[in-house]
């Protein structure tokens, strides 16, 4: 079993010299601590994202809601559009639901241990453990992909994921320390993007590489394990870029719950594998081809329809559509204007 306190004391070393910057970080050693909201803020941003995609969504956010109290001040839709782009909608209903609790029962202030932020709406286990850690310098166990990935190399575990996550996070909470409880699940977090990426893994530069199991057995890339996902299935549907005489574009609010829940959209058939065709106006309509995206569960084709007409619509100038809507929907309008 590699020795945990040498690991521990090579990472923090590492991190010393190679921290990356970021704006929602205090550099390694700090005594100033991050502001918990930018923590929150940011560890919400960069699930199923990466750093470069949500960095400027972060800078936005905290330009134009400096503080949590502000983002809980914030109308749903400003905050929804704001947020279009990041993908998985619900995340942005659940934290304008979390600010305006921290406002509403903690007077703006986030609480500083992992069982009160555990309480807030929509905070997990990983977000609650990151905050406590890299907020308030709690010892808490934080553990994302990065920190799986990671922790089944330097023990070579063989069970394949996701019945291997309880082990994998025992395995890290050994390393969990009184010692710089803040800087040590960054330091995870960077070893995982940087070096020990799920391909290609920078072993040669690794400083854990002298303790590493599965680097021993000749094939650190090998873990973690994981079982065969099944096929994505595929469902179709039809989408309509209605235009007025003005040449603004009719949008349609969402529905709260389901897929891109609250969100704008453009008008859309169901979604499945043979979706009828049903406008939401009575229009001339012409075909201008498809768009594909892909859903965490399912991938799409969105057959696009252009038409011009009124009604009771939400008219918006094109430009402020492209901006402001979901990516799929983006994609759609952007092959329904170019036809």
């Amino acid at each position: 079993m590699p020795d945990v306190s040498s690991l521990r004391a090579a990472l923090l070393d590492w991190y010393d010299a190679h921290a990356r910057t970021l704006p929602w970080r205090a550099p390694p050693g700090s005594a100033t601590r991050t502001d918990p909201y930018r923590v929150w803020l940011s560890e919400v941003m960069l699930q199923q994202t990466t750093v470069p995609h949500a960095a400027p969504y972060f800078e936005r956010f905290t330009t134009r809601w400096p503080t949590v109290s502000d983002l809980a001040a914030a109308p749903d839709g400003d905050l929804m559009a704001a947020w279009a782009g990041l993908g998985y909608y619900a995340r942005a209903r659940n934290l304008l639901a979390c600010a305006r609790a921290v406002a509403r029962e903690h007077g703006g202030l986030f609480p500083d241990n992992e069982a009160a932020l555990l309480a807030l709406p929509g905070v997990g286990a990983y977000t609650a453990a990151a905050v406590a850690a890299i907020a308030f310098d709690r010892p808490a166990n934080v553990v994302d992909g990065n920190v799986e990935r990671v922790m089944s190399r330097l023990f070579a575990l063989e069970a394949p994921l996701p019945a291997a996550r309880p082990e994998l996070k025992r395995l890290a909470a050994l390393f969990v320390s009184e010692d710089r409880p803040g800087d040590w699940p960054q330091a995870l977090m960077d070893l995982g993007s940087g070096l020990c990426r799920p391909k290609s893994p920078s072993c040669e530069v690794c400083p854990l590489a002298f303790g590493c199991e599965g680097l021993k057995a000749g094939e650190p890339a090998r873990y973690p394990l994981k079982i065969r996902k099944a096929e994505r299935p595929h469902r179709h549907g039809h989408a309509f870029v209605l235009r007025d005489a003005e040449g603004r574009i009719g949008l349609v609010r969402r529905p709260d719950k389901g897929l891109l829940g609250g969100m704008v959209g453009l008008p859309t058939s169901d979604w499945n594998a043979a979706p009828a065709f049903d406008p939401p106006s009575t229009v001339n309509w012409t075909e201008a081809g498809a768009v594909e995206h892909v859903f965490t569960h399912f991938s799409l084709t969105l057959t696009v329809h252009v038409g011009v007409g009124d009604g009771d619509f939400l008219w918006t100038e094109a430009g402020e559509a492209l901006a402001a809507l979901p990516t799929v929907f983006r994609k759609a309008l952007e092959r329904g204007l170019a036809a």
